[in-house]
C-alpha cells in the first residue's frame, strides 16, 4: 500500500446549511492540512442566505468539487458553477491521475430520487472510469443498508446497488446529521457519513 503522502488527500464535508463560519473553518483546515481536493456533499445552503459558502475555499486556492443536496435549487447549483468555476460531480465524472470520481446529487428537494435513474446514471459514468485503479463514489443522499439508516430514514437502493456492483474504494455521503462521522466497510468499500465538521480521507 502506498504511503499516505503518495495518496489522494481529500477533505469532505457537507450539511452546513448557510453557516459561513463553518465554511471558513473548513477552508482553513483544508489549507493547513494541504489537501489535494475538497469535496462538498450538498445542503450547503439553508434558510438564510450567505455569500461565503464557497468563497473561503476559492480564496485559499483549494480545488473544489461538489454535489447538490436537497436544499440546493437548480439556480443555486448554476450560481456555484458559474461564479466560482467549480465542478458539479453529478454532471462531470472526473479523473485524478489513476483515480476516478463519480456521483449524484438530489437538488430541488428531491428527497427520494428514482432508484433506477440513479443506478443508470452512475453506471454510465462508471463505464468511463472503470479502467482506473481506484474509484470514489460521491452522493448527498445515503445508501440503503448502511449505518446512516439507523436514523430511521431509508437510503437509496440505487446507490446501494452501485456500491455492490461497482465496488468503489470509497463512498462518501451526508444528509443524516445525527450520524455524522459514522463509517463502515461494505465489502472493499469504505462508507463514510462526513457531516458538517468534515473528514480527512485518503484514497
Amino acid at each position: 500500500m502506498a504511503k499516505k503522502k503518495d495518496r489522494l488527500k481529500i477533505l469532505a464535508a457537507g450539511d452546513f446549511h448557510s453557516d459561513s463560519k463553518t465554511a471558513r473553518k473548513l477552508a482553513i483546515r483544508a489549507k493547513k492540512e494541504k489537501v489535494d481536493i475538497v469535496i462538498l456533499l450538498g445542503d450547503l445552503v439553508g434558510t438564510l442566505y450567505s455569500k461565503n459558502l464557497i468563497k473561503p475555499f476559492i480564496e485559499r486556492k483549494q480545488k473544489v468539487l461538489f454535489v447538490p443536496g436537497n436544499w440546493e435549487s437548480s439556480e443555486t447549483v448554476r450560481n456555484f458553477k458559474e461564479k466560482y468555476n467549480i465542478k458539479n460531480i453529478e454532471e462531470h465524472y472526473l479523473k485524478y491521475d489513476n483515480i476516478g470520481i463519480f456521483g449524484i446529487g438530489n437538488a430541488d428537494w428531491n428527497l427520494y430520487p428514482d432508484d433506477k435513474k440513479v443506478f443508470k446514471k452512475l453506471n454510465r459514468d462508471f463505464e468511463k472510469i472503470k479502467s482506473l485503479e481506484k474509484k470514489i463514489l460521491v452522493s448527498h443522499m445515503h445508501a440503503a443498508g448502511t449505518k446512516s439508516e439507523l436514523s430511521g430514514f431509508a437510503g437509496s437502493k440505487g446507490l446501494r446497488k452501485a456500491i455492490d456492483k461497482f465496488k468503489p474504494d470509497l463512498f462518501i455521503a451526508g444528509h443524516i446529521h445525527e450520524l455524522e462521522g459514522v463509517s463502515e466497510m461494505i465489502g472493499k468499500t469504505k462508507v463514510v457519513n462526513v457531516g458538517r465538521n468534515g473528514k480527512i480521507l485518503y484514497v
